[in-house]
């Protein structure tokens, strides 16, 4: 319920709450504001004993119910007969069904005081299971005993399946974003963009891709093979980086992009990272199967390039990683202007792989790159 003060009026905005419904009909005809009395408790009580027997809420069972306002209109007596919950003594105990009925009298006055309910309920004892009497109250202590022990295990399977749940999504956002930063993001902290002086950029693509995509028989779902090729590559890539000191940035297309050095500076080593990933995955190619082209070789074209970057989270929706600076430019036009199933090296990451002596490279000669 909203309100606002507005020339000494006070104009309210009714909303339908589903707590209207164990509200007594006297204080709901004049709601709002909220009103209080113990013939309304007691209204509610009734209200209370009939979820108890039924283990349902009010009113919505009943074959006539379309709507919360409906019915709240239909206990209100608005334009129709007053209306309560439907409970039938040959259904439930037959003391506590007429207890709920004396409780929700139309008329105030005609309820019992909870001083009067007391005592019946210490009255009413039944049978059930061919067990001896009870006494009502012992009954419901007992029963509320029993949910408490069922909600205890509920509450620690539901706590469990959270848990596991909870790790899922974790796992999913460690695959989106660096480990480092997905925890900042996950307990709130603003990820602050940082700038490294050193780290090496991976990029490769498929060579004759397009061509690949459209050599496909009229018989053959084209748009499917392009998705499982791209899906089979990148699952042999995917499983390949998770040996190396390195994060996948991005793919878009047959393009793969992959950086080490960052978010965990970790001095020169990124280059050799780097180096040893691109060596595995030019080895991985010279194997790799398509599908639908058992035939046709896979070939790539791989670019190296080491220097600073700046780097920070983009977006809010769908958080990116993203790199910024020459180094990834010049990265990519390592890749692009290289030779198939070569690795290009750019001078800066040569100058870092010469430092381990363990590497061959051969110089390739000046070219015009942009």
């Amino acid at each position: 319920m909203n309100c606002r003060e507005v020339n000494n009026f006070t104009l309210y905005l009714s909303v339908s709450l589903p707590e209207l419904l164990w509200m007594a009909p006297e204080h709901l005809r004049n709601y709002p504001p909220r009103q209080s009395s113990q013939a309304g408790d007691v209204y509610s009580f009734a209200i209370i004993i009939y979820e108890m027997c039924t283990r349902a809420e009010p009113y919505v069972s009943e074959i006539w119910y379309k709507s919360l306002d409906e019915t709240l209109a239909k206990i209100k007596g608005v334009g129709t007969l007053k209306v309560r919950p439907t409970l039938r003594e040959e259904d439930y105990f037959p003391d506590v069904v007429k207890l709920a009925k004396c409780c929700w009298h139309e008329a105030p006055p005609e309820r019992p005081p909870f001083s009067n309910i007391r005592n019946v309920v210490k009255r009413i004892r039944f049978k059930r299971d061919a067990k001896p009497s009870q006494n009502v109250l012992d009954v419901l202590l007992n029963r509320m005993e029993q949910y408490a022990n069922n909600l205890e295990g509920l509450v620690e399977e539901r706590t469990q399946a959270f848990l596991e749940e909870k790790k899922r999504s974790e796992e999913l956002l460690y695959q989106v974003l660096p480990r480092s930063v997905a925890n900042q993001l996950r307990i709130g902290n603003p990820v602050v963009p940082e700038s490294y002086e050193s780290v090496t950029i991976y990029f490769s693509d498929i060579v004759g891709f397009t061509a690949i995509s459209a050599n496909s028989t009229p018989f053959q779902e084209r748009p499917l093979l392009v998705v499982d090729l791209l899906n089979d590559l990148y699952s042999c890539f995917d499983s390949i980086i998770e040996h190396y000191d390195v994060y996948k940035v991005e793919t878009i297309g047959d393009a793969y992009m992959v950086v080490s050095g960052l978010p965990e500076r970790n001095g020169t080593e990124h280059a050799r990272q780097i180096a040893r990933l691109a060596l595995n995955i030019l080895h991985s190619l010279q194997t790799f199967v398509i599908r639908h082209q058992p035939n046709t070789p896979l070939r790539a074209r791989i670019g190296l390039h080491s220097g600073p970057v700046c780097a920070g989270v983009v977006g809010r929706k769908m958080p990116r990683y993203c790199l910024f600076g020459d180094t990834v430019n010049t990265a990519s036009r390592m890749e692009s202007n290289g030779e198939q199933m070569k690795i290009h090296v750019s001078k800066a990451t040569t100058r870092l792989l010469t430092r381990f002596n363990t590497f061959v490279i051969e110089e390739r000669g000046e070219i015009d790159i942009k």
